[in-house]
């Protein structure tokens, strides 16, 4: 389950990429079965746009 917090999910997410398992948020997605246009939004709601050229939230 991932957080509801948007900054928690944030946090969640980009330690999740960082940590090198996942080769993209798509990729991290399918692992922990949820939908990566959702979390763009969610977290493109709270200010933080996806980098996939250094696969984070910033």
């Amino acid at each position: 389950m991932i957080p509801s917090d948007p900054f928690m999910l944030l946090s969640f997410i980009n330690m999740k990429l960082r940590d090198g398992e996942y080769k993209d948020l798509a990729d991290l997605c399918q692992e922990i079965d949820c939908n990566p246009e959702e979390i763009i939004k969610i977290l493109r709601n709270s200010g933080f746009e996806y980098m996939p050229e250094i696969r984070q939230f910033r």
